[in-house]
């Protein structure tokens, strides 16, 4: 158990409100918001947070760790990975256990499960089905009672994670049943194939091409055929890194009929843009969905402001340039993904809270309340109430730093933000009432790292 900290003189920002509060913490968890100079039990220490912001750590909803795809393996383990995101202010992240062929979905959620152990930080788990059998509504039964009641989902990657409509139906309508929810990535996989043959026929297949041959309409349709089946079965779906305007609108609109239904965007959709694809080195940013031109970038990013995006992930995936850059000429044989567990709330901070379009209460659910809501785990995570776990960002928002690779501690020698400086970063991190950042130092790398067996999932609430 952690000794009794108060956290004194800093701004707490909630998901509904923000306002200077010290925060008291015993045996790991919160114990109290209080009026500032409350008097504190014998033998409490005392962290000085003057100035800053104390924010609930970040629960990110979609990270892949040590994740498998084609020819290429990502390359952290828990703890690293981990360790890269109490670094950047997260304290959770939620992981998937994508089965490999021939895998059933329980036993790869049940190997994966098992790595949480070697995290610094507590992580929750996406399972994923690809294909119906008559052995999968007993895995999702179990699976859900296991506390794994998300499960991840892909309309696209044909021979590998595709699944079928049919399989999408069966697993939607089991997981309704049980509390849980289809995950999906949504891309029309006949679209996809259809332009990356007809790009290749002209030349145009190597990563300076990547927007090209994945179309935003490949997104909209698939989107648009995913919520007809949610629809029809009235069953919840939550829709990751969404990538254009036009999806999340579909889903918003879904969701004024009375679908539960939710929209992920993840920070290199919301900040990058496809104009480095003509840059100096474009492997470096091709992921799935690719990046969009700027104009897709900016009407993504004013739907955080109107509520119609619940989350925002990462989407980490932690490869390095000689991957990128061993298949850089055909992208249909890339490694696809960006490491960005470390930055995502760093970046979205200076972009939106300190570039003045997000109040930091919105940034809050958007980065930790909202991801803890949709996997099952608020209150326990996204919250600085009494009864949460004691995981704290103290958060510097005038702290001026730019974002180089060899400062990070990802599992990686490149980050997509090299170079741009942004405005505000953790100066503690607090992790079950133990500082595990502080000042830019690892003050404890002790794994404690726990498995998080998730709740039937509450709906985030609605914004109209």
């Amino acid at each position: 158990m952690s000794d009794p900290v108060v956290i004194r003189g800093g701004t707490v920002a909630e998901a509904s409100w923000c306002a200077p509060a010290d925060v008291f913490v015993a045996d790991g968890r919160v114990t109290a918001l209080a009026e500032p100079g409350t008097p504190a039990p014998r033998g409490t220490a005392e962290i000085d947070a003057g100035g800053m912001l104390v924010l609930p750590g970040g629960v990110d909803p979609h990270c892949h760790v040590g994740f498998t795809s084609g020819d290429f393996t990502s390359l952290d383990d828990y703890a690293q990975c981990t360790t890269a995101a109490v670094f950047g202010g997260t304290t959770t992240i939620v992981d998937f256990a994508i089965p490999r062929p021939g895998q059933a979905p329980a036993d790869a959620a049940h190997a994966q499960r098992a790595k949480a152990a070697g995290g610094l930080c507590d992580s929750a788990l996406h399972a994923c089905v690809v294909e119906w059998d008559e052995t999968v509504p007993d895995q999702l039964r179990s699976l859900v009672a296991d506390g794994m009641p998300t499960v991840k989902m892909f309309t696209t990657y044909r021979g590998e994670t595709m699944a079928d409509e049919d399989t999408i139906l069966r697993t939607m309508s089991t997981l309704r049943d049980l509390g849980g929810m289809v995950v999906i990535h949504c891309e029309a996989n006949h679209i996809i194939e259809d332009t990356q043959t007809r790009c290749s026929h002209d030349g145009r297949i190597g990563a300076e091409h990547m927007a090209a041959t994945r179309p935003e309409l490949a997104e909209t349709a698939s989107v648009a055929e995913v919520l007809a089946i949610a629809e029809s079965l009235k069953a919840p779906v939550y829709f990751v890194h969404q990538s254009t305007p036009e999806a999340v609108e579909l889903v918003a609109a879904a969701r004024r009929r009375g679908l539960a239904a939710y929209t992920e965007s993840v920070a290199h959709h919301l900040v990058l843009d496809d104009g480095l694809y003509a840059g100096a080195a474009p492997e470096r940013f091709v992921c799935c969905p690719p990046l969009r031109p700027r104009p897709v970038v900016d009407g993504l990013a004013r739907h955080l402001a109107t509520g119609e995006i619940t989350t925002i992930g990462s989407d980490h995936c932690c490869y390095d340039v000689a991957q990128k850059e061993s298949r850089r000429s055909d992208v249909r044989a890339m490694p696809n993904g960006l490491p960005g567990v470390e930055t995502r709330l760093p970046v979205i901070f200076s972009e939106f809270v300190a570039g003045g379009a997000l109040p930091v209460s919105r940034f809050v659910e958007l980065t930790a309340a909202n991801p803890a809501r949709t996997n099952g785990l608020y209150p326990r995570k996204g919250t600085l109430m009494p009864g949460a776990d004691a995981d704290i960002a103290i958060w510097d928002p005038s702290a001026r730093w730019t974002i180089t690779s060899g400062d990070l501690h990802m599992a990686t020698d490149y980050t997509p933000y090299e170079g741009m400086t942004v405005t505000g970063r953790p100066r503690t991190v607090l992790v079950g009432g133990r500082v595990v950042v502080h000042d830019g130092v690892l003050a404890d790398a002790t794994p404690r790292g726990r498995h998080l067996a998730a709740s039937p999932i509450t709906p985030a609430p609605a914004r109209r």
